[in-house]
């Protein structure tokens, strides 16, 4: 070429998630039966839509306006319900202004970094979901910046590193909660949460709350949307329907902006999000149209309470069957439907293999794993994806150097739950042993 046009930040778009899925497909083509664990799909897991969801997406798909575009920050009526919800919990007050609308939150996490000024850093989670510490790389071209999750305290933020990390580096200008947290599915107290608020508030940081699991918690856990809590701190929640329906098919997500108008710099960057968003014109109608349809059911309430009950009894199951191995690091999942499982320091060998039948799938396997400085989790996840066909995604993918893998929890049927996790039990131990 004649000039370099990769952008600076190009090398640090990775997503692991999906990129195994590829070598899973090539197992499945030589017959190997294949688990897909790694991707927070329920639909594509087999948890069934209701019929009362599919009729009020069907009643609107004869309308002709569902298909038409709509105003740049979304559909005024779904704006002013959802502000409305918001606004009926007492905290952060906010318009049908505040509330912009993407294609998908994946869209909107782009937006939120690629628009910042490339000096600005967030500070996020560590472990952290991939979307967004790769897309604050990016926009960097430096490796993210992040704070610590404990693994030996319920994978809660560790306060202290977060706050010297703010303090001794000046060039943190937002700061990242995930909560319900995906990969861990920790839910943070709101005393957690509200002494983040506090390290934003001394530090003159913005917020960025990623809430999409805002509403699967469970086990007798309890938590409080940022909006409750942020006072006048200027934030951003990122929310969406993908997980909470589920409806992921949907791409739909939106922003609620909180104290927008109390600091000019942070009001021009909001400006700046939906001016981009002007540029692509609009996001998708349809699902807009039916939040209120379904959110406001009368039968939603008894669905969201049946998918909590669902994913705390598999938690519980999880925790049973992995907390007793020798050398891991086991968490109850309280939220979201993903479980992180952290191998002790030293366990982990590069010598380590599991039995693979196929001799090619060895090979092929070999070659993945055999190119140098490969994260040792990754070595296990994919002997592990070739022994047994189980497909889970190495915690170091979520730039962590903790060792292990998530795993969701999604599978619908309990016997075949609890079989895959024995299965994924036993690799472990044959793992580590060999």
């Amino acid at each position: 070429m004649r000039n370099n046009i990769v952008h600076i930040g190009a090398g640090e778009l990775t997503y692991e998630i999906r990129a195994i899925v590829k070598i899973a497909e090539q197992l499945a083509a030589r017959g190997i039966p294949v688990q897909l664990e790694n991707i927070g799909d329920p639909v594509a897991k087999g948890e069934p839509v209701p019929a009362w969801i599919k009729r009020v997406v069907s009643d609107l798909t004869l309308q002709d306006c569902s298909y038409a575009y709509c105003p740049t920050k979304g559909l005024l009526e779904t704006r002013e319900f959802l502000a409305a919800r918001t606004n009926g919990r007492g905290g952060a007050q906010i318009t049908a202004e505040d509330v912009v609308f993407f294609n998908g939150l994946g869209d909107a996490i782009q937006k939120v970094y690629g628009l910042l000024r490339r000096e600005a850093r967030v500070i996020g989670p560590s472990p952290t979901y991939s979307t967004h510490s790769s897309g604050e790389a990016a926009h960097a071209g430096q490796s993210p910046i992040c704070y610590r999750l404990d693994p030996d305290n319920q994978w809660y933020p560790d306060l202290d590193d977060l706050r010297l990390s703010v303090k001794y580096n000046p060039a943190i200008s937002g700061m990242l909660i995930i909560n319900p947290d995906n990969p861990t599915g920790a839910v943070y107290p709101e005393e957690v949460l509200r002494e983040m608020i506090d390290i934003a508030r001394e530090y003159d940081l913005f917020l960025i709350a990623d809430e999409i699991y805002q509403n699967l918690v469970y086990n007798g856990q309890t938590t409080r949307p940022i909006s409750d809590l942020v006072g006048d701190v200027p934030a951003i929640s990122l929310k969406g329907i993908s997980k909470e329906l589920p409806w992921p098919g949907a791409r739909c997500g939106w922003m609620e902006v909180y104290n927008a108008g109390r600091d000019p710099v942070f009001d021009l960057y909001i400006k700046s999000i939906v001016d981009s968003k002007m540029v692509e014109v609009c996001s998708t109608t349809l699902p807009q149209k039916a939040i209120p349809l379904i959110l406001g059911h009368p039968e939603y309430p008894a669905h969201l309470e049946r998918r909590r009950k669902r994913y705390e009894r598999f938690s519980n199951l999880a925790y049973q069957l992995l907390r007793p191995l020798p050398g891991v690091r086991v968490n109850r999942t309280n939220g979201a439907f993903y479980m992180s499982v952290a191998f002790a320091d030293g366990l982990l060998s590069p010598h380590q293999t599991l039995p693979i039948d196929d001799p090619e799938v060895r090979v092929m396997v070999e070659g993945l794993v055999g190119a140098p400085n490969t994260p040792l989790d990754k070595r296990f996840v994919y002997y592990l994806l070739a022994s047994t066909g189980v497909c889970v995604v190495p915690l170091s993918s979520f730039h962590t150097a903790l060792r292990g893998f998530r795993i969701t929890l999604l599978e619908p049927d309990e016997d075949h739950f609890v079989e895959i996790y024995r299965t994924v039990g036993r690799a472990m131990e044959d793992y580590l042993a060999s």
